[in-house]
């Protein structure tokens, strides 16, 4: 910086370097004065008009008392005012009787997506699509039942299946070749090796004669090709079921299989509303 001023009657701001650069003191443009008292007004006008200055416990409240959470709750209370008359209707009713009121039923395919979306699809997935370990409710295969009663029973109590780990009283020979027949059973190719030894060891005590399981105890239906477990290689998926069991105590490799009882944590409302919800998936019977 130069330390003498080789312009001074310019009106810089003596700031000059190489004694030609230099700094002038010109005042900024009229428009970008006015922007900026204009921006001034603004801010004082919001504030006189809205909640802007936080204090010590509290803050200005501007002329209108206008708050963003008040906008909400009038919203809000907007949106429930609307959906009373569905919601009195749902709450004295049935789920079998919503299910049967076509206004009703389209009104729980909205608020039950939510519902749905917030409770079950981590683990049933996007429209009940399903995940490993845990059952498709798109589909007509129901370990419990899929009448309307019946889901709206398992969303209130939950369910955790059972099956006896078989390990020690079957011997590997066994447990494959009742591994082999049941992915038969599935496939339409069971052997009759295997239909002798699943009759001789009562499986059908569980999954019925006819293999395709029981409702009241939740046993699975084998002659399907929907697995609840489906791994890559069926016969090894079976052969550990089989083997480890579903919830069989002491057996670090049985499988984990349990949903949670919601009667504590939905409203009766919301239970109904979730069993037509997932009915109209389209598997119900």
């Amino acid at each position: 910086m130069s330390e003498h001023n080789p312009f001074p009657d310019e009106g810089n701001t003596g700031h000059i370097w190489d004694d030609n650069l230099r700094e002038l003191s010109n005042p900024p443009p009229n428009w970008w004065m006015m922007a900026w008292y204009a921006s001034i007004a603004f801010v004082i006008g919001y504030g006189l008009i809205y909640p802007m200055i936080p204090l010590a416990t509290t803050h200005t409240k501007g002329f209108t008392g206008w708050t963003a959470i008040g906008e909400y709750k009038a919203d809000l209370a907007a949106v429930e005012a609307a959906r009373k008359p569905y919601e009195d209707k749902i709450a004295a009713m049935s789920a079998k009787e919503i299910l049967a009121d076509e206004a009703l039923s389209t009104y729980v395919e909205h608020s039950g997506k939510v519902l749905f979306g917030d409770n079950c699809s981590a683990c049933h997935g996007a429209g009940g699509a399903g995940n490993v370990g845990f059952p498709v409710l798109a589909d007509d295969d129901w370990l419990f039942g899929g009448t309307i009663e019946q889901i709206q029973t398992t969303i209130t109590n939950g369910r955790k299946g059972m099956m006896t780990a078989h390990a020690a009283t079957l011997s590997a020979a066994e447990i494959d070749t009742l591994a082999n027949y049941v992915v038969g059973l599935s496939e339409g190719n069971a052997d009759e090796k295997g239909k002798a030894l699943f009759q001789s060891k009562a499986c059908f005590a569980c999954h019925g004669m006819d293999a395709k399981g029981m409702a009241a105890l939740g046993s699975a239906n084998l002659t399907d090709g929907i697995w609840r477990f489906d791994e890559a290689d069926k016969v090894a998926s079976a052969k550990r079921t089989i083997a480890h069991g579903v919830n069989a105590a002491g057996d670090a490799k049985t499988r984990n299989a349990e949903m949670p009882a919601f009667k504590d944590k939905l409203s009766e409302a919301d239970i109904k509303k979730m069993a037509v919800y997932v009915y109209k998936f389209g598997g119900g019977k």
